[in-house]
Order: structure tokens, then C-alpha cells, then sequence
């Protein structure tokens, strides 16, 4: 080649892109054939389903009872909230109205003492008979009696109102009931959403625009996870991998322009880019032949392909190539002897 061109030959390449399993299970049906061209997205294959079916459905009537449980706690923690303080409210009246019995018995009795003490003055100075006396006296311990019913009232009535004040401690517990109930629901709304993302894993779509080369698994076949189904390429992303000798290898930089032939279409050429250069050397491979028998380090050099018009480029094929390390230098063919 003239000075400021090498000359390298290589076969085209592209970057693998494979459609695989993300969980184990038997393939139902594979929709990509080798040689289509499938857009990111577009489901290639589908694994048995009916046993994800089964757990997605567990798992949503698992929410449903869940949901069903928060309900049913919410109504009872709303008839809590409004019991509560109608019960305080009763409890309190309860006790006011025992206090005033009480005070009411209390002033009886203390009437009935003094009724019962005079009476007893008269009748000791024989003022009146034993019977009226005996009378009062009896009152006055009718009316000790009241004043103790009054107080155990009193006491009844004040028991009844701190039991109503635990009413505010009720709705404390039934709301944290609530909260673990919702905590509960959380979990199985992320069971239901788990189980979804399984069974929509189970539908494999592409994970990239490119031309299907190999359907790895058929129908019938189990598949493990991170087991491929497809084996694909993009075709607008190629590039050629070529191997440059030793002596020619400094004379490289990236993104030097590059012309690209085949022999399907001799009077063509593509246009592509120095992309990689390795940083080490590595003996000639065995399916590379050289011009200088005696050149045994190559450095391996990628060439992307700027366009791939209809596709005519596919991983596989040989192809030659002309990189242009001076700006002045004549583009020429390469020429193999």
C-alpha cells in the first residue's frame, strides 16, 4: 500500500445480544425466526405460565383477606372513637349524680342524729315516751345506712369513670392494630406485585433492536435461569476486526477513517472509524494469513462500520479494509498477493 494506507483484512462482527430467561421453566412458544428482525420490546418467546398463574391468584386473595381485615378494623376503630367519649360522658354524670345523692344521704343522716339525740334528752328527763324514742333512733340509723349505699354508689360511679377513661387507650390499641394490618397489606401488595413481575418475566422480549442469528432453545425444551433463547445482532452497530503487525501499529490512533470492502460488492465501499486499538500483542491467528510471513505479533484493531445501507453487512463475513494514517494519502484499494 502507498505511504499513509494499511491494509488489513478481518471478518465482520457485532455485538452480541441475547434474549434469556430470568427464571427456569418450560418454553411454550418461540415467536422470532432466524433472520427476522425483531424491535426492542417485541415479545421473542414465552415460557409456561400455569404455576406463576397460581401464586399471582394466591397472592391477590391474600390482599383481598388482608384488605378485608383493615376494613373491618377501621369500622370497629370508628365506633371506638365515638363510644369513648359518650361512655366518659356517662361515666362522669354517673359520678356527679352518686355525689349528690351522697350529699343529699349525708345531710339526711346528720338531720336523723340530731333528731335521734334530742330525743333521747327528753326521754331521759321523761319528757316523752320510749317508743318516740326508739322512733328517732331508728331514722337515724336509716339514715347511716343510706350514707354508706351513697358512698359505695360514689365509689361504683368513680370505678365506672376510670374504666371509661381506658376508652382513650382502646382506640390507641385498635390503631395500632390498624397500623399492622396496613403494615400487613403492604407486604401483600408487594407478594401481588412480586408475583406479576414473575409471570411478565415469563413473556421474554427483546432487549434490543437486531436480527435474530440463532433460536437456541425450542419449544418443549426447559430452559434454566440466564439460559439463552436468542442469539442477536444489531446490524446498524458492526464492526470489523482486523489484525495490524508490530511494525504498523504506532502509525494507529482512534477514529482515524477507514474504507471497508467485501467481495460481494467490489466496486463499493463503507465508510467506518478506528474505534479500538489493544493494548497488547498477541501472536498471529491461526485463521488471519498475513503478507509477512515473518510479522508473529499482530494487535487486534476494531473498525466501526458507520452505515450498514439494507443490511448488507453481517457478522461473519470476510471483508478487507484500508485505514488512511495520512490526511494526504490517495485512497486505494487493497490488493492481496
Amino acid at each position: 500500500m502507498p505511504e499513509g494506507l494499511i491494509a488489513a483484512s478481518g471478518r465482520i462482527e457485532g455485538e452480541r445480544i441475547v434474549a434469556a430467561a430470568k427464571y427456569p421453566g418450560r418454553v411454550v412458544k418461540i415467536m422470532a425466526r432466524e433472520g427476522e428482525t425483531v424491535s426492542v420490546g417485541t415479545v421473542v418467546a414465552q415460557l409456561e405460565d400455569t404455576t406463576f398463574q397460581s401464586r399471582v391468584e394466591q397472592a391477590r386473595q391474600a390482599l383481598n383477606g388482608s384488605e378485608a381485615q383493615l376494613r373491618g378494623a377501621q369500622a370497629a376503630l370508628d365506633v371506638t372513637q365515638k363510644e369513648v367519649p359518650m361512655a366518659i360522658n356517662g361515666a362522669d354524670a354517673a359520678v356527679s349524680q352518686a355525689q349528690a345523692m351522697s350529699g343529699k344521704a349525708s345531710a339526711v343522716e346528720l338531720q336523723a342524729r340530731r333528731d335521734a339525740q334530742r330525743h333521747k334528752d327528753l326521754f331521759e328527763r321523761g319528757v316523752i315516751e320510749r317508743h318516740r324514742y326508739e322512733q328517732a333512733d331508728l331514722a337515724w340509723q336509716v339514715a347511716q345506712a343510706d350514707v354508706k349505699a351513697a358512698q359505695e354508689s360514689v365509689s361504683r360511679a368513680q370505678q365506672g369513670a376510670l374504666q371509661a377513661g381506658l376508652g382513650g387507650d382502646k382506640v390507641k390499641a385498635k390503631q395500632q392494630e390498624i397500623g399492622a394490618l396496613q403494615a400487613q397489606r403492604e407486604r401483600a401488595v408487594a407478594a401481588v406485585a412480586e408475583a406479576n413481575a414473575i409471570l411478565g418475566d415469563l413473556v421474554i422480549k427483546a432487549p434490543a433492536t437486531g436480527v435474530v442469528l440463532a433460536r437456541l432453545r425450542e419449544p418443549g425444551e426447559v430452559v434454566m435461569p440466564g439460559s439463552a433463547i436468542l442469539d442477536m445482532v444489531d446490524l446498524d452497530a458492526l464492526h470489523l476486526k482486523v489484525y495490524v503487525p508490530e511494525s504498523k501499529i504506532g502509525q494507529l490512533r482512534l477514529g482515524l477513517p477507514v474504507r471497508i470492502y467485501i467481495d460481494a460488492q467490489p466496486d463499493q465501499f463503507y465508510t467506518a472509524k478506528v474505534s479500538f486499538i489493544a493494548s497488547r500483542a498477541e501472536f498471529t491467528p491461526k485463521e488471519v494469513q498475513t503478507t509477512d510471513e515473518r510479522v508473529k505479533l499482530v494487535y487486534a484493531v476494531k473498525l466501526a462500520i458507520d452505515k450498514n445501507p439494507d443490511h448488507k453487512l453481517t457478522p461473519g463475513l470476510p471483508a478487507d479494509a484500508v485505514i488512511r494514517w495520512k490526511e494526504n494519502a490517495v485512497w486505494q484499494k487493497p490488493s492481496w498477493k
